[in-house]
């Protein structure tokens, strides 16, 4: 089911929401102009999305931050956009990454940051934000639409005891898909596990990132950020020489496809695989539930595609500012305010620290570096390193194609049809193509409509 969000959408909804969910901005003279916020983080990370708002709120006497879960990142899109509808907006809300192509696309509803920082005079500097993140979040001219908040990108884990019972070098990860088989193959030789190998996130790991690292085009249009009328490019030979390479690995038993998202997470921190590509998001349940030493690595590479690979792309949400018809300008300010605030290096580090995301800026890298995270959490700049690795093009800035959930499943469907013997690499990427366009023209359409 898709829940991408595009203009007509958003202006002839039906659902209402009342007012007493939001708080409104208070209206006493003096008080605090506030400022409400809707996000998608349970447990421990919501738990400390509140301490940044209390932070912030006790830095500053104008304006008051009040975060409000609002469910998953498909639940809080659904009441955003109801909430818009109404003339009851947050002032911010948490958007999965996914969503970004479909948010630009929803016209009025929202207020770029760019637009932000030049109306309230607030500087928010693109120029602060790791290449990998900024990209994702920002127009093709590099006008930021989006502030950057929680981001992950997908890499490679693997379990050390599992290489030295192989005869691997435990402290030494495979770096290309050549030297990735010959792993598997000793894994393999040596029943070191069950599984030699498993991927979570199918289309991100091997189509998107790959793509990105490559400087590869998923897409025509710059993946979609010069515009809609965008056509997937997926069915090129590097992407079918990978998909096949894959294919291949099934059949020798070097490979155990574990089904879509995030479904082969637990194959590993099982210990039943020995490498799996994963969120770095995923460090905090390898670490807490893993019986082993485990290695975090780079995505390997292919060499002869590209010998300079360059960044991947992120995964996560950023946060987006939403309009009403009497928003005022004082609460637009707030909202700056407010994002300036969670920008700082101080603010960013912790974050970074304490969510096992990656540190969205510079500053909060290089303050993580001087504090000694890194040195007593080894593996943990492994993400960062990939992300802010070569120089940014329009193949690895990221995607801003509509619709992105139902063409990620369209692209696993056809994996998995290649998996299962029903068709060969091409076949399955070319059947994705197509399928993918008929989906991007229908967006392209609603769109403009």
């Amino acid at each position: 089911m898709s829940h991408s969000v595009h203009r007509r959408t958003l202006l002839t909804g039906t659902a209402a929401l009342t007012a007493a969910s939001l708080s409104g901005v208070a209206a006493a003279q003096g008080a605090k102009t506030k400022i409400v916020f809707w996000h998608a983080m349970s447990g421990p990370l919501g738990d400390e999305i509140g301490n940044i708002c209390k932070a912030f709120n006790a830095a500053q006497a104008e304006y008051e931050v009040e975060p409000i879960f609002k469910g998953t990142y498909p639940e809080t899109l659904t009441a955003a956009i109801a909430a818009w509808r109404a003339g009851q907006a947050p002032h911010l809300v948490q958007m999965f990454e996914v969503g970004t192509g479909s948010m630009l696309a929803a016209g009025p509803a929202v207020k770029q940051v760019w637009q932000l920082a030049q109306e309230t005079g607030i500087k928010l500097d693109p120029e602060a934000y790791i290449g990998g993140v900024r990209g994702y979040y920002s127009l093709s001219d590099g006008r930021m639409a989006s502030m950057p908040f929680n981001s992950s990108t997908a890499i490679m884990w693997y379990n050390k005891d599992a290489f030295e019972k192989a005869g691997l070098d435990p402290n030494k990860a495979p770096t290309t898909w050549t030297e990735v088989i010959a792993a598997c193959r000793a894994l393999k030789a040596k029943s070191s596990t069950p599984i030699p190998m498993t991927t979570s996130w199918p289309t991100w790991v091997h189509i998107e990132e790959y793509g990105a690292m490559h400087d590869l085009p998923v897409a025509t249009k710059g993946n979609g950020f010069d515009g809609l009328d965008t056509e997937l490019k997926i069915n090129t030979p590097p992407f079918v020489k990978h998909l096949n390479r894959l294919l291949e690995m099934s059949k020798e038993g070097l490979f155990k496809y574990g089904g879509r998202d995030a479904a082969a997470g637990p194959l590993f921190v099982s210990g039943e695989a020995a490498i799996i590509f994963d969120s770095s998001a995923a460090r905090a349940a390898i670490k807490r539930d893993g019986k082993f030493n485990a290695g975090a690595a780079l995505l390997p590479t292919d060499p002869d595609v590209n010998p300079n690979p360059i960044n991947s792309v992120i995964g996560g949400a950023s946060l987006w500012t939403m309009t009403t018809p009497k928003r005022t300008a004082a609460e637009y300010k707030g909202v700056a305010t407010f994002l300036k605030f969670i920008g700082q290096p101080e603010q960013d580090a912790h974050w970074h620290q304490v969510s096992g995301y990656v540190p969205v800026t510079f500053g909060g890298w290089e303050l993580s570096k001087k504090q000694g995270f890194y040195d007593r959490n080894p593996g943990t700049d492994i993400p960062i390193v990939q992300l802010s690795r070569g120089k940014l093009t329009a193949n690895s800035k990221g995607f801003r194609l509509g619709r992105m959930i139902e063409l990620r499943n369209i692209i696993q469907e056809e994996m998995e049809k290649a998996l299962q013997g029903q068709q060969g690499a091409q076949a399955a990427l070319d059947n994705a193509v197509a399928r993918g366009n008929k989906v991007l023209r229908e967006f392209e359409k609603s769109a403009k409509g």
